[in-house]
């Protein structure tokens, strides 16, 4: 029988543990290398889980100040909402771009983006101009959105924290006092905010932001129907019926409240229309708007 050595038994302990494959020193770099770049391949090639947080890249690309054209979209876009700029005055690109100092390559990425929300209408040869309201858009955005807040309202019933309902009872507040000093733009924004926190307060922050989608052609008509007589103040009452409502915790009797304050909007379209024809498109019968 053969007696091993220690050096031997050394030898094989070696090989079996390790069990390098390679016969040099050459060769284990070259299996090191390979092996560092099929770990690179798959590093690569491997997929994002779906609920993986956003990359970095992403963040920096969210949290970046926004552009030139951005700032343009913005500013030009709430002129037009508020009627600041009314509806079918001409807009142009020359003044824009000394009024902001910028060439007319932002101008045109901002005009583009109001054109694709029916916002601004390009005539050949003619110019561009803040687009008309058609009115048979406004049924269908006031049916969406009674729908859409109907649901927050009662779910506001449901969910209000005693915080939230101070909040909402604040902005009635303000609301009053630009009502009473007949504030249109900032008795607006205060409205704004007033539907947003009851989609807050209904935990449903979502059904808000695709109500402002919908709702664009609307808001331009709401903001002429506001220097009517006594409108500001009867919104404000219909606005306090909703609350009351929230804070009593009757989400059915929240609802009735905010939908009848919506709807109301509906009986001021044919009066609005013939008193600024030359704001619309009246591209239905006036006559047929009512919805029940």
């Amino acid at each position: 029988m053969r007696t091993l050595t220690a050096t031997c038994i050394l030898n094989i302990q070696v090989n079996e543990n390790c069990k390098r494959p390679f016969a040099s020193t050459a060769d284990a770099k070259t299996g090191r290398a390979s092996e560092t770049k099929a770990n690179d391949q798959l590093t690569v090639t491997r997929k994002r889980a779906h609920n993986a947080p956003p990359s970095q890249g992403a963040r920096d690309m969210r949290d970046s100040k926004p552009t030139l054209a951005q700032k343009l979209y913005q500013k030009l876009r709430q002129d037009i909402i508020s009627v600041k700029r009314v509806p079918g005055s001409p807009i142009s690109e020359t003044e824009l771009a000394t009024e902001s100092g910028v060439s007319r390559t932002p101008i045109r990425e901002a005009m583009l983006r109001l054109s694709r929300e029916d916002l601004v209408e390009v005539a050949p040869k003619s110019g561009t101009f803040v687009a008309r309201i058609p009115v048979s858009n406004l049924p269908e955005a006031l049916i969406a959105r009674r729908a859409l807040e109907c649901v927050t309202a009662k779910a506001a019933a449901n969910f209000a924290t005693r915080s939230q309902i101070l909040e909402l009872q604040v902005y009635i507040e303000r609301q009053k006092e630009f009502a009473d000093i007949n504030d249109l733009a900032n008795f607006h924004l205060a409205d704004e905010s007033f539907h947003e926190q009851i989609a807050q307060a209904a935990r449903l922050p979502g059904i808000w932001t695709f109500a402002q989608q919908i709702k664009v052609q609307m808001d331009r008509f709401r903001r002429l129907t506001l220097p009517e007589p006594g409108r500001m103040h009867m919104a404000v009452t219909e606005h306090i019926k909703v609350v009351e409502a929230i804070e009593a915790g009757d989400g059915e009797k929240a609802a009735a409240a905010m939908d009848s304050h919506l709807s109301g909007l509906q009986l001021h379209i044919k009066q609005v229309v013939q008193a600024h024809p030359e704001y619309f498109i009246i591209d239905t019968d006036l006559d047929n708007l009512i919805v029940d």
